[in-house]
């Protein structure tokens, strides 16, 4: 009896693993951007790039000069001094007497966690209607990624979801950051595509003024430290107001924590917002850890029974053969082929991070500081 109720929800586990990669994770795997047609200026609509910082200043020292350069006609650079202690002011200001296009916004002292209150002001200094989100420990690929994410705002599209990985190194660590990034980005991407968009990442993310304004702005969640970028879309986004951008000109660059304590509090933050989602991505997003950890661990179960070792491998094998071939497209179209043969260890890491991470994908977490 208990080996048979083990091999049902292995079986099921598998079906329904195989049912997210086939018909939603796919649609990334396979998705082609519609050629571009010419790069005139006179295409180009101005653009606010928005960067909150506090206590940033040698990342802003760096990284300032990839936004300022970019290879775009018209565009305005509001960088927000959320009551930094640093130099964060000092060096905002030596950029502005270089550079006409940059603003700087100063935020009082905090009056509550998180940084929707240093985003809001910026937003509204904002003279354009195109908002472009990036950090302050961020550098865009190219000078190309206004023009792409810019681009993406086509008739009826107000969000513009972009991709954000993170600078390579040579750690175990730094590889699982950077797998779990895709892992996550593959998520997101994919749930867009099927008309069901349920967040974004603050580091590449863009939207427009006036669909902020016709939400309420952050304001149905101002009380949540965290999720500015995410529980904004989630509230935002509809089937059909979002796009992607996937070009690797239009993506943004951090350097990630390079200790696993940094990695666990980073990731705690960020998780916090995940109960807050509408329900049917609640439900569905849950069923992606539940089902990857019910595979295997009723797979570990059922291989101490002999009679059922060969429905147990057979059940691994279809699974892993279909994930790692949607998993190497992915990963190339990502730049990331270097994952590649770890694809079947890396996996397995999956369900030690969603156990790991589980109580607060589940019920949140108390609120925790931005900086």
């Amino acid at each position: 009896m208990i080996a048979t109720a083990l091999a049902i929800l292995l079986g099921t586990a598998t079906v329904v693993q195989l049912l997210y990669w086939i018909i939603i994770f796919s649609r990334l795997a396979f998705y082609q951007e519609k050629k571009e047609e010419g790069s005139s200026t006179t295409e180009q609509a101005p653009v606010s790039v928005i960067i909150c910082a506090r206590n940033e200043a040698e990342n802003l020292k760096k990284n300032l000069p990839h936004i300022i350069n970019q290879n775009y006609r018209s565009f305005e650079i509001i960088v927000v001094n959320d009551d930094s202690t640093d130099e964060t002011e000092k060096i905002i200001l030596d950029f502005k007497k270089k550079c006409q296009i940059l603003e700087l916004v100063n935020v009082g002292k905090k009056m509550s966690a998180g940084k929707k209150a240093a985003l809001k002001k910026g937003i509204e200094a904002a003279r354009f209607d195109i908002l472009i989100l990036t950090d302050a420990d961020c550098r865009p690929a190219s000078t190309n990624w206004l023009y792409h994410m810019q681009k993406s705002f086509r008739p009826g599209k107000d969000i513009v979801l972009g991709y954000g990985p993170y600078e390579k190194a040579k750690s175990l660590l730094n590889t699982i950051i950077r797998f779990e990034t895709l892992n996550t980005a593959i998520h997101y991407l994919s749930f867009s595509f099927v008309g069901l968009s349920y967040m974004g990442v603050g580091r590449n993310l863009a939207y427009r003024k006036s669909l902020y304004q016709r939400v309420g702005g952050f304001d149905r969640h101002a009380h949540i430290a965290s999720g500015d970028d995410d529980l904004f879309i989630n509230e935002a986004a509809d089937g059909d107001n979002t796009t992607v951008s996937l070009q690797p000109d239009a993506w943004v660059y951090s350097i990630p924590k390079n200790t696993w304590r940094g990695y666990y509090n980073q990731k705690s933050r960020h998780l916090t917002t995940g109960s807050k989602y509408k329900l049917l991505h609640v439900l569905l997003l849950a069923g992606i850890p539940a089902s990857l950890i019910t595979h295997y661990v009723c797979g570990l179960l059922l291989l101490t029974y002999p009679d059922w070792v060969s429905f147990t491998i057979l059940n691994y094998l279809v699974r892993i053969v279909v994930v790692s071939i949607l998993y190497t497209v992915i990963l190339k179209r990502f730049h990331e082929h270097i994952l590649i043969p770890w694809i079947p260890f890396l996996d397995v890491l999956l369900v030690i991070y969603y156990l790991l991470f589980s109580p607060i994908l589940l019920i949140g977490s108390k609120q925790r500081k931005w900086k």
